[in-house]
């Protein structure tokens, strides 16, 4: 089995700091992106598939449903976080439109730490942009693991 198969480890509550920042997160936003995401979620609305009812509404081309957006912001935390957090909440609010061609870079902090209900949580504010601006900004709940 090659190295590059290992899930890394899961950060534990002690090791996060408060103002820690996450790695950033280029993501490509490609046609098939869009398109493939957009029909799993079964968002079938046409600026999610055709370029001239996307650019008809005011977009350059087809742009992201915000489906496929929570679900990005949270593989960021979860890929950072590691295998055995679990999310409790994910809070966003959308702004610029992520269109195909772009590229979103996806950046969040640890802004509060708190041991509530038997659970350790952390949250983080995200912020997803792209070349137009912020497409996304929000926070993710995520209860970590206390070291074993």
């Amino acid at each position: 089995m090659s190295s590059s198969n290992i899930l890394p480890p899961t950060r534990t509550f002690e090791s996060v700091e408060v103002g820690e920042e996450l790695p950033p997160l280029e993501i490509l936003v490609t046609t098939t992106l869009v398109v493939a995401t957009a029909i799993a979620s079964r968002d079938y609305q046409d600026v999610h598939h055709d370029r001239s009812a996307a650019q008809r509404s005011g977009a350059q081309d087809i742009f992201m449903n915000i489906l496929t957006t929570n679900g990005l912001v949270g593989r960021y935390v979860t890929d950072w976080a590691g295998p055995n957090a679990l999310l409790r909440g994910i809070s966003i609010r959308l702004g610029a439109p992520n269109c195909a061609g772009d590229t979103l870079r996806m950046t969040g902090t640890v802004s509060t730490k708190e041991a509530t209900g038997g659970e350790y949580i952390v949250k983080i504010e995200v912020k997803g942009a792209n070349s137009v601006g912020d497409h996304v900004t929000g926070n993710v709940r995520v209860a970590l693991p206390m070291e074993a």
